[in-house]
């Protein structure tokens, strides 16, 4: 990787405060390079793209915009060549300048549909909360307050139906939504179904009731799940992807202690204090119903669609200036007609079992897998489902409990706010690598914190201690990578299958462990369930050590490379170069001793492909 001389080198460049020399360029391409992808239009002479672009905007009724798309496809090539800089006015210099000096600058339309897609997560944070706090409360009403084996699996069932319906039927339905309505429609849809389910439940009249129409909030979640962070992923510049994508975690944990907020509000209601609690779920979905027509649609959905001059408007209201919207337009268009021809003649089914079949696209289901599948074996959701109840297992009464759950969901909200920047700068696998220790020994801590007395404030203070101290960590960590992760790993092709799958790995997961936590708790005891769970944490890790691979800054597009290598060279390289190096580095304080970026490595090795 260029080090910072020769990065402010390069952006010299543009302010015409360094002249250039023959020997300036290989360190231009250093500083620009630092992430070892190959742009495929450094492949073909800049004349023979010129002439492509030619081709692109007479096929695709952009000739208006000729010879923007030209100056576009010249920066995507390479934004430091003389080449390109003459090319440019100064007014695209100066945008180019800024973009790169302001990581984070970004037009109105992308701030307002970040900001609407972010309201989707808050609908589900919302309903986990409602429910939790509906637990110490619904079971007497519905006759289920007693502890027999009967009640323990009814309960749990309530609980679970919405992540095992979105698991096992909602998340299959994204695919062909998104197929017929695009991801402004499916996401309509769904929050529609947001609204009444929740109101629903509030007027259940038994178990049976409440099942069903929690059954059927969880099939529009599992659809809705499976598109926000894709939507989010497909209009987010790569700089910022991760931060951007990762709204969908920082407002899940915002609707989360909003409705952690409303337990306490309406905890002395008399007799429909569950019924507020459960209902009030719906008002985050009335906001992203009524906002998401105005936002522009997914230009790459568009643009699969055939639908150019519409893509190229949505990109135009999603950049800051006409030539990055052109830029980045003509860069994904090249590479999804890669994609595209070799994906001819896919159907449901076949985007489905490809997902598993092609080597490139087996990789990224795996490790977008494993972070899904992590996310619920770290334990997070057997608090968020059950916190209230393991309050009060603590010696907590139930007020008490609702403030130590309202203490946990801001807890779990304030610390999500650094993984904005973080997921950006240190990296979505790095985030995981350096949170799943301390989240296994806080979930452990828990555990022997029921071995404290009961009598007095003690056993509660040291439970309520180690998980927030657990969640401050997870929402740093696995809490903001798992799902940005997952939108981001894959082709566009098969984008919605693949997210769909691993969507439906982590909402039944999610379902099996609300399900199940009632009677672990009963047969275990706390100090066993937490327990249990810090060992099932402790394989997470490993897991994620193995299979995830590392996503920062790359484009969608250029995920093709990372995914392109072979799973036994990704391990060999982490276990014969990385681990061994970090630890003469930093462990043994050997400061000479540097760690090769992987795509990096598999190029120095020749294993990496070169397109």
């Amino acid at each position: 990787m260029a080090d910072k001389v020769e990065i402010h080198k390069a952006r010299d460049v543009f302010h015409g405060e360094h002249k250039l020399a023959d020997d300036d360029y290989p360190v231009i391409q250093n500083a620009v390079a630092e992430t070892g992808v190959v742009n495929p239009l450094t492949l073909i002479s800049s004349d023979q793209m010129l002439r492509d672009v030619d081709q692109f905007v007479d096929e695709y009724g952009l000739s208006e915009h000729r010879d923007l798309f030209k100056r576009g496809a010249l920066v995507a090539r390479d934004p430091m060549s003389r080449e390109t800089l003459m090319a440019l006015p100064d007014d695209e210099k100066e945008a180019l300048v800024y973009e790169t000096n302001h990581k984070w600058a970004g037009s109105w339309g992308l701030w307002y549909t970040v900001f609407i897609c972010a309201t989707g997560a808050a609908t589900q944070g919302w309903d986990q909360t409602g429910s939790n706090g509906a637990n110490l409360s619904f079971p007497q009403e519905f006759g289920l307050a007693d502890d027999s084996e009967r009640s323990f699996w009814i309960v749990g069932l309530i609980n679970s139906i919405p992540y095992l319906a979105a698991g096992l039927v909602g998340c299959w339905l994204s695919d062909p939504l998104n197929h017929y309505f695009g991801r402004r429609g499916e996401i309509f849809i769904t929050g529609v179904f947001l609204i009444a389910t929740p109101i629903g439940s509030g007027f259940a009249q038994n178990w049976y009731q409440l099942f069903i129409i929690r059954f059927l909030m969880g099939v529009a979640f599992g659809a809705k799940n499976s598109t926000v962070p894709i939507f989010s992923a497909e209009i987010a510049p790569a700089r910022v992807r991760g931060g951007l994508v990762m709204g969908w975690q920082l407002w899940v944990c915002f609707g989360i202690f909003l409705g952690f907020a409303a337990n306490v509000v309406v905890k002395d209601v008399p007799n429909i204090a569950w019924r507020l609690q459960l209902g009030s779920a719906f008002i985050p979905a009335v906001p992203l119903v009524a906002g998401i027509w105005f936002c522009p649609e997914s230009p790459k959905w568009l643009m699969k669609k055939g639908r150019y001059a519409a893509a190229f408007n949505s990109y135009i209201r999603l950049r800051k200036h006409p030539l990055q919207a052109a830029r980045d337009m003509y860069y994904s268009h090249v590479l999804f007609i890669e994609e595209k021809a070799m994906a001819a003649g896919t159907t449901y089914w076949s985007r489905n079992v490809d997902c598993w079949k092609i080597p490139r696209l087996r990789r990224a289901s795996l490790a977008a897998c494993t972070v899904m599948i992590a996310q619920q074996m770290c334990g997070i959701n057997i608090i968020s489902f059950y916190s209230s109840t393991v309050f009060v297992e603590g010696g907590a009464s139930q007020d008490n409990a609702l403030f130590a759950s309202l203490g946990f969901g801001a807890v779990n909200f304030v610390f999500a706010i650094p993984a904005v920047w973080l997921i950006d700068s240190f990296g979505r696998r790095s985030l995981l690598l350096s949170t799943f220790p301390f989240m296994t020994i806080f979930l452990l801590c828990t555990g022997l914190s029921f071995l404290a007395p009961v009598e007095g404030d003690v056993r509660l203070a040291l439970t309520a201690t180690f998980i927030y101290l657990f969640t401050a960590f997870y929402s740093v960590g696995e809490g903001p990578v798992a799902f940005a992760y997952s939108a981001e790993v894959s082709d566009n092709i098969h984008r919605e299958s693949a997210m769909c799958q691993a969507v439906s790995v982590n909402n039944t997961f999610a379902g099996i462990l609300g399900l199940t936590f009632p009677k672990l708790l009963d047969a275990f005891s706390p100090i066993g369930a937490f327990g249990f769970y810090a060992g099932i944490n402790t394989l997470a890790l490993v897991w994620i050590f193995l299979y995830v691979r590392e996503t920062r800054k790359l484009t969608l597009e250029e995920l093709d490379q990372v995914f392109a290598v072979p799973v036994k060279d990704f391990v060999g390289y982490q276990t014969g170069h990385w681990t061994p190096r970090m630890f003469r580095r930093y462990i043994m304080r050997d400061r000479a001793i540097t760690v090769t970026p992987f795509l990096a490595h598999m190029h120095e090795k020749g294993l990496a492909p070169v397109a």
